[in-house]
């Protein structure tokens, strides 16, 4: 037909789905070729074309069948989170015996008063004419790197004992560096300490007084290291490895050097459960007036420790040693259990653990000397040899700013090193050992609350139990030792702190002269004071910058004898300012 004759299509006219669909693709395929083509020369513009349009009524487009699902969406839950308790198993070595706390200056941790700000400086004085000062210098917060500088002196030039001759001075100079490379932290640190005492442990009514110079003694002590650690928490591989070198020299010539290294690792085979391997290496050259002796030791432990069901934790390996150490004939290879078995009974909140283990403890006059600044000269140091061990005990949580734990700790000892006055000279401390093993009970508790980083109280106590046999006492470890700590943060302007500690009194042993001819000395087991020891502490931040502070330390006053024959300062006092920038 004509196209002009064509019937008109009106918009309004009833056409059911399928015409439409048929008429909309008929118009479309019309409508292409005739804006694609080139009008005549001859025929005028706007001029249509004959054509011929069909139009298909009847027609309907069929469309496969759809499948319907009528099960509801199914959605994989979440993967359950490894929820295992972490729980920790303290190392076998003895709580340090290093209480002087009229020498110790209890700070206020820096971060408290500025995280921010890496620079912080404070200087005091106080009785005693004592002089205390302190400086940090850290970068800050940088994904590539981190530098330290730390400083610390404190010195007193009169003590309990005639004046200048009981004067103490501690000096601390460190310095730390860390890059990071990726998943890798390379690192190293040195640290310098000079420590300066006197024995001053005569009778001042019996015996003339001496010369400071000539009961001077000084202790140097250098430590470098240089180590390389895992970032990734995530990695399956996780190590840790440091080398560095030890070294420490007396007023008297003596000097120890110290090559050492030590490896921790974990290898993850499954999600819950791993290898690890740690290894502990020392070479020792100790050089004294007496005598020159090597001190080797080598140490390494394998485990392998796997999380069942979410609640049990079981480790279980082994520790092989040697040392090269001769004092009493104790064996100088050994071998001991390492297992450790772990139940949450309640998830994050109460966890039982126990297991036995063993090991050498490496034993230094580095760290001797910290603990005892009146030894004599020509010490002979030996590693002590621990175990088996059996170890037991619990980790809670009772409520989130809650923390307990206790541990009992039933261990068999061999060279295990006690403090006894010299026969030498009474104003000098000898090592003596126990010719056989010495049985050795332990129960730490611990009970801490934390409130919001405000509020901070706890505290830690020690029951230890010696049974010696060549003895006649555990001389100067005392059965009981404690610390009561609170520390609370006022609007973060005032800081307020305080520790008390605790100390039973232990024993040593001195010469007793004969009063009659011929004369003789006899052996006399005498008690040491006990030790209550009051700390309090505050902190006044007046400025973004400026701080006040005041120490006070052993404000009870008691001048006891933590050492026989040698008196602790009574009340000492510390005032002075601090600056941050």
């Amino acid at each position: 037909m004509q196209a002009s004759s064509a019937p008109a299509i009106s918009p309004y006219m009833s056409v059911s789905s399928p015409q439409r669909l048929a008429l909309a693709a008929l118009l479309s395929a019309a409508a292409v070729p005739a804006f694609a083509q080139t009008p005549k020369p001859n025929r005028p513009r706007g001029t249509i074309e004959e054509a011929e349009v069909e139009v298909v009524k009847e027609r309907e487009n069929q469309l496969p069948e759809a499948a319907r699902n009528y099960d509801k969406v199914q959605l994989a839950p979440p993967p359950k989170a490894d929820r295992a308790v972490r729980y920790t198993f303290p190392d076998f070595r003895l709580p340090s015996q290093n209480l002087n706390p009229t020498v110790r200056v209890l700070t206020i941790k820096q971060e408290e008063l500025a995280p921010l700000q890496g620079n912080y400086a404070r200087l005091g004085v106080g009785n005693y004419a004592s002089l205390f000062g302190e400086a940090h210098a850290h970068t800050t917060r940088n994904e590539d790197h981190s530098f330290g500088l730390d400083l610390r002196h404190l010195s007193s030039a009169r003590g309990p004992v005639d004046g200048k001759n009981s004067s103490v001075s501690q000096s601390r100079l460190g310095v730390n560096g860390e890059l990071y490379r990726g998943a890798m932290t390379l690192g190293a640190k040195v640290n310098l300490g000079r420590d300066r005492a006197n024995f001053y442990g005569y009778s001042p009514q019996t015996e003339p007084k001496p010369t400071a110079d000539s009961i001077k003694q000084t202790f140097f002590r250098a430590d470098a290291q240089a180590f390389i650690r895992n970032r990734d928490r995530d990695a399956k591989f996780q190590y840790d490895l440091a080398a560095g070198y030890r070294y420490w020299k007396d007023h008297y010539q003596a000097t120890e050097s110290d090559l050492y290294a030590q490896l921790r690792t974990a290898y993850y085979v499954t999600e819950k459960g791993r290898v690890r391997i740690d290894g502990d290496l020392s070479f020792i050259s100790q050089k004294d007036s007496a005598f020159e002796v090597s001190r080797p030791f080598v140490q390494a432990t394998a485990q392998y420790e796997q999380n069942i069901a979410g609640r049990l934790d079981v480790a279980v390996g082994a520790t092989l040693g040697y040392t090269g150490d001769t004092v009493n004939n104790a064996k100088q290879v050994t071998v001991f259990p390492a297992i450790r078995l772990g139940y949450a009974v309640v998830e994050d909140k109460f966890v039982l653990f126990g297991g036995l283990g063993g090991g050498l403890q490496r034993t230094t006059l580095y760290d001797l000397t910290q603990e005892n600044a009146w030894l004599a000269p020509n010490q002979r140091v030996a590693d002590t040899r621990r175990g088996p061990t059996v170890f037991f005990g619990f980790n809670a949580t009772p409520v989130r700013a809650l923390q307990t734990s206790v541990k009992v700790t039933l261990a068999n000892d061999r060279n295990l090193y006690f403090y006894n006055l010299s026969r030498r000279d009474s104003t000098k401390y000898d090592l003596v050992y126990d010719q056989k093993s010495t049985q050795f009970v332990n129960v730490h508790g611990e009970v801490i609350y934390n409130a919001a980083e405000k509020l901070r109280i706890g505290t830690k106590l020690d029951y230890n139990g010696y049974k010696v046999h060549s003895l006649q006492k555990p001389y100067h470890r005392p059965n009981f030792q404690g610390v009561f700590f609170a520390s609370y943060n006022m609007y973060d302007k005032l800081m307020l702190g305080g520790e008390l500690y605790v100390l039973s009194s232990s024993y040593g042993s001195v010469l007793r002269r004969s009063a009659t001819l011929p004369v003789s000395f006899s052996e006399v087991v005498r008690p040491t004071d006990a030790v209550i020891d009051l700390n309090l502490r505050a902190d006044y931040r007046f400025s973004e910058n400026l701080s006040f502070f005041v120490l006070g330390n052993n404000l009870l006053g008691r001048k006891y004898e933590r050492f026989l024959n040698y008196p602790s300062k009574g009340i000492n006092v510390l005032a002075g300012v601090g600056y941050q920038f």
